[in-house]
């Protein structure tokens, strides 16, 4: 038991240092959450910033989800006596959970972070790549039909939760509630933009939106 509360508090640690916040800093002090949507992620750094900038905040923030299920989880650590097994089967389901609630309440910035998505896909490739595949399908084609990132990224979650409850993997249980902890955090991160998108305000990504653009052509 003491196994997983370290590694849940060194996840959320992790999870904390949020990449958009920590790019800014080294570019000069730039805080993205006064800019734009005021979102600490990707997308609103690279609508308010640049690709290079966008893709620096995309990376460390899938990487350090991808650390926390993927080497956190199953690491060792010295001192800690080892979980029993029925308890170490945990270990990627606690760092998964806490690397996202690091991302949207970092103690390193004011406990205002991001929404979580991204760190949620290098969460999900660190603990069992063939469940992303799923969620990337259905994202892709949720903002090809609708246009919303913020939609989109609710239904990944989503279809996360429905492939980790059909998989084979085990042990099933402690995947599955990472899942559904995952969806339920994403979709509460989302909650203005699921109030924005009912009030029609919501803005679409016009770039993806295929089905939009080929109906104004029309």
């Amino acid at each position: 038991m003491t196994e997983l509360i370290v590694k849940g508090v060194l996840g959320y640690l992790l999870g904390s240092i949020v990449g958009s916040l920590l790019v800014g800093r080294l570019r000069g002090g730039v805080d993205i959450r006064r800019l734009g949507s005021g979102n600490a992620g990707a997308t609103n750094a690279l609508r308010t910033q640049s690709k290079l900038f966008a893709f620096w905040v995309l990376l460390i923030d899938i990487g350090k989800g991808w650390v926390a299920t993927g080497l956190l989880a199953r690491a060792r650590i010295p001192e800690i006596a080892p979980a029993p097994a029925e308890w170490g089967a945990w270990a990627v389901a606690v760092c998964g959970i806490a690397v996202m609630v690091g991302h949207i309440y970092p103690v390193w910035h004011g406990f205002r972070g991001g929404k979580g998505v991204a760190t949620v896909v290098g969460a999900v490739l660190g603990a069992s790549p063939v469940l992303f595949i799923p969620m990337l399908v259905v994202w892709l084609l949720a903002v090809i039909v609708f246009g919303f990132v913020g939609l989109a990224s609710i239904l990944g979650a989503v279809t996360f939760v429905v492939a980790a409850g059909a998989s084979g993997a085990s042990p099933r249980m402690p995947i599955f509630t990472f899942a559904v902890v995952s969806a339920l955090l994403i979709a509460f991160t989302h909650r203005t933009n699921i109030t924005r998108m009912l009030a029609g305000t919501e803005p679409r990504a016009r770039r993806l939106w295929l089905l939009g653009a080929a109906r104004s052509r029309s």
